[in-house]
């Protein structure tokens, strides 16, 4: 779709909204049209007769055909906030979503060490261990994913946000540096591979290996908790982010790896999404 002269601001949102689906229509147009021409949204509804030139609003109607094909948004801006700060994110990663921002308030409510250490496990954009670096400068936070293009991303935001997280190319624990941490942090993928969801909206375009792990969607949890104790400090603790239907399992494999002080907190839609526990002293093998 082409504009062949130009167009004014109030035309071309119209327009798009017409097109696109869902309750975020109009937020979704004047985010692409910010991108495109740099002016503000405020701007817009203050001077919906602005002309826009024929190239930008050719650019434009292609960013919206993208996302009435549904490219999410953050894709085709290029950048998503989280925590209040602004993330690089492409298709290598998933898009940092709002509700795990209740995982980076959990986090930050452990009773841990003013020089904690810290890693966040599967990072993507980095977005939970940059979160935590701008909260607790004292704590000594890293980071991993499998992806290269993953560490290449959070490393870049790290530098864009000049926050201090050291990001390792692993799998999960394989390829970390030898040491153990007060706190280990993840999302990880937890979808199982059947699950219709895989089907539908913005996780059509988010990597697969971000999304989905076995049958029913708990295999790398299961990893990380097995491994966990492992890694971690005596009375150092295990938080991660599942499914809304989880809870109950990752209690189980927490329990019975033998964690204690083993609790599931809420996201901000009241599901239990969130599971924690405590590597008790007496259980930690050679604990620092």
């Amino acid at each position: 779709m082409t504009s062949k002269s130009s167009l004014t601001c109030g035309e071309l949102l119209d327009r798009a909204v017409s097109r696109i689906a869902g309750d975020t229509a109009r937020l979704d147009a004047e985010l692409l049209l910010a991108q495109v021409t740099g002016l503000s949204r405020s701007g817009f509804r203050a001077f919906p007769e602005r002309e826009v030139s024929a190239p930008l609003a050719t650019e434009f109607e292609d960013l919206v055909e993208k996302r009435v094909q549904g490219m999410p948004v953050a894709y085709l801006l290029g950048h998503q906030e989280f925590w209040s700060l602004p993330f690089k994110v492409s298709n290598s990663t998933l898009i940092p979503r709002p509700d795990t921002e209740c995982l980076v308030e959990q986090a930050l409510d452990l009773p841990l060490p003013d020089n904690a250490r810290v890693v966040d496990l599967g990072t993507g954009t980095g977005a939970i261990a940059l979160a935590l670096a701008s909260e607790r400068p004292g704590w000594v936070i890293s980071a991993c994913d499998l992806m290269d293009d993953a560490v290449a991303l959070a490393q870049a935001n790290a530098s864009q946000l000049e926050l201090q997280v050291d990001v390792f190319q692993s799998r999960w624990f394989a390829g970390l540096p030898a040491g153990r941490f007060d706190l280990i942090v993840s999302n990880p993928p937890y979808i199982a591979s059947g699950d219709h969801h895989l089907g539908e909206g913005d996780v059509r375009f988010e990597p697969a290996t971000a999304l989905v792990s076995g049958a029913d969607g708990l295999d790398d949890i299961r990893l990380i908790v097995s491994e966990a104790p492992d890694w971690l400090n005596a009375e150092g603790w295990l938080l991660l982010e599942h499914g809304f239907d989880q809870a109950d399992a990752v209690r189980g494999l927490l329990t019975t790896r033998g964690f204690a002080m083993v609790e599931s907190r809420k996201d901000y839609g009241g599901n239990d999404r969130m599971t924690l526990g405590q590597w008790p002293r007496k259980g930690a093998l050679h604990a620092q």
